[in-house]
């Protein structure tokens, strides 16, 4: 009896794993449950941002990883190779002699987007992508995965008919005598939104605008513009002769007609 009972208090013992997840043995297989990724699904950031304003004014690609391994940076993981090499001083070049988990930059459109990669190596030559991180004006974002876009577009789309069907029902009417009917309500005139009032640009987007102006106009240069056409000089003038029309006469016994004497008083 005493060793049935010791085995229940077994079987209803919780075990604590090193992640803090609560782990119950299960009767039916008599094995223990392993902890999955839940921490995975719990950190979900795709709707988290971050940001710092003191580096934003001074991004370039050669800070940009410095910018990205800050400590207050959710994104970042402090147990990857970067943060081995950053404290060892070495070149950024040596990640690819190591193994595990490191950050990359993957593309650089100057001055405003930068792309990082989260991936695990396994070898100089085989890494696997974990997740992609990009930057657009010194703001961090994550880069959804497919899953989680088809996920998002499916629930947009589920709801929208939804809602759809739950006002067109709201339209049907029913009548003993009559049966079913649809009573549609007028439609209201569309209300006038008020003219926004426009944020004024910041120091940082005019600095930027006017650096992408003067790269547009150093890779496509404006035409010259061509003089006017001289004028033409008077001898290139065309001199038309003139033209003396001669009348026909009908008959060459016509006189001219008398003239006009003056009368005498």
């Amino acid at each position: 009896m005493e060793e049935d009972h010791l085995e229940e208090e077994e079987d209803h013992r919780d075990v604590k794993s090193d992640a803090g997840l609560v782990i119950r043995p299960n009767k039916q297989q008599g094995k223990k449950m392993m902890p999955s990724r839940v921490t995975g699904m719990a950190d979900n950031l795709l709707a988290t941002s971050w940001y710092d304003s003191a580096w934003v004014p001074l991004l370039n690609p050669t800070n940009i990883m410095d910018y990205f391994s800050e400590r207050s940076n959710p994104f970042y993981d402090r147990q990857c190779n970067n943060e081995v090499v950053k404290m060892q001083r070495l070149s950024l070049d040596q990640l690819g002699n190591m193994t595990g988990l490191e950050y990359s930059l993957l593309h650089v459109q100057e001055p405003i987007l930068y792309v990082i990669r989260k991936q695990h190596r396994y070898t100089p030559t085989q890494a696997t992508p974990l997740a992609d991180y990009y930057i657009i004006g010194g703001t961090v974002y994550q880069a959804p995965d497919l899953a989680s876009v088809l996920n998002s577009r499916i629930l947009s789309v589920v709801h929208n008919l939804q809602t759809a069907f739950d006002e067109t029902s709201s339209y049907s009417r029913y009548h003993p005598s009559k049966g079913y009917s649809w009573e549609l309500k007028a439609t209201d005139k569309p209300v006038k939104k008020e003219n926004a009032k426009e944020e004024p640009s910041s120091l940082f987007q005019r600095q930027r605008v006017d650096m992408l102006l003067m790269e547009l106009t150093k890779k496509f240069p404006l035409p010259p513009l061509q003089p006017p056409p001289p004028a033409k000089a008077n001898s290139e003038i065309d001199k038309t002769e003139p033209v003396v029309k001669t009348e026909k006469v009908d008959s060459p016994c016509m006189k001219p007609p008398p003239e006009k004497k003056p009368r005498l008083n």
